[in-house]
């Protein structure tokens, strides 16, 4: 159907929270689309920047594991992010040569250790990481889970060493996204469904027996449906519904077609998120926001240049 002229289908998104801890968010999303929801999932997983150790020199390694090794194991060490948004990408910093030394685009962190007792094995953890610049607000990242722990005072296993063997080196941590690197990706998921739209024909359902009202709702693999007062068929949890159909197979092999009737609302969907605790999940939420903004100002820019005028043109038909 072709767009009348002039009309507009501008809309406007809302949000709902439902549950928000540092590392989880649960929300709504309503009066958008498939696209929109997609969009700030991937912007989530792969465009909110953080911060990860990128440029490793290592002075001294006379431990087992080679510097290849260990400069991956100190890439995937998370530090806190806070500060990322407000950080240069070092390939855009016009105040440094990327040696790592800039207080826009950098943090820099040393690690000297030395086994000397004979008896025991020193493990080299992250706790080892000293910071050169603690007013960054980049540092080595407590996860809430790891407070109550042994890992907590321990920290995260570099490398073990034993008695003359020694580890000296110069990180170098870097603002970046995760579709550069994974080590990046402040989201360990981000994921999305659609609301179902579950409607029961009550008119269909008086003729069913208490046994055949049984057997539909243990027809569903995800416990949806239950008997309320009077022994009638009420939805228990909509968003249990996995879309398998199971239900509707059940109820046309009991000769009631449209007993149920199930559709995902095209314009809401539920948010599931957990982030790596490189940021919180609402700044994780916020800053995707940001950033997916920042995209859309690009190419409104670019329409008003006229860069895509051709291209209206075409979608526009003669």
């Amino acid at each position: 159907m072709d767009r009348p002229a002039g009309a507009s289908y501008q809309r406007f998104p809302r949000v709902r929270i439902r549950d928000l801890k540092d590392d989880y968010a649960k929300f709504e999303l309503r009066d958008t689309d498939a696209s929109m929801a997609n969009a700030l999932r991937r912007v989530m997983i792969a465009e909110v920047p953080t911060v990860a150790i990128d440029l490793v020199e290592i002075e001294v390694n006379s431990s087992v594991l080679n510097d290849e090794f260990i400069a991956h194991r100190l890439g995937l060490i998370p530090l806190t992010s806070a500060a990322a948004m407000q950080m240069r990408l070092s390939r855009d910093c016009d105040a440094c040569d990327g040696d790592g030394s800039c207080e826009y685009c950098s943090v820099e962190f040393h690690l000297a250790a030395r086994a000397t007792d004979s008896d025991q094995t020193l493990e080299v953890t992250s706790n080892d990481l000293r910071s050169m610049d603690p007013k960054s607000g980049v540092d080595i990242l407590v996860p809430s889970a790891f407070l109550a722990t042994v890992a907590y005072l321990l920290g995260i296993l570099i490398v073990k060493l034993r008695r003359g063997q020694e580890l000296r080196l110069r990180a170098i941590a870097r603002k970046g996204i995760g579709k550069d690197h994974a080590k990046w990706s402040p989201a360990a998921t981000v994921t999305f469904m659609y609301e179902p739209d579950i409607r029961i024909n009550e008119e269909l359902m008086e003729t069913l027996t208490v046994e055949e009202r049984r057997s539909l709702i243990e027809s569903s693999p995800t416990k949806v449906f239950k008997l309320g007062s009077a022994n009638q068929v009420v939805v228990d949890n909509a968003e249990a519904y996995t879309y398998d159909d199971e239900v509707i197979k059940h109820a046309e092999a009991m000769g009631k077609p449209g007993l149920v009737e199930i559709n995902a609302k095209e314009d809401s969907f539920i948010f599931t998120v957990e982030t790596t605790g490189a940021i919180t999940a609402y700044e994780l939420i916020m800053n995707a926001i940001t950033v997916l903004r920042q995209k859309l100002d690009a190419v409104r820019l670019q329409d008003d240049d006229g860069d895509l005028g051709e291209l209206g043109a075409h979608l526009g038909g003669p």
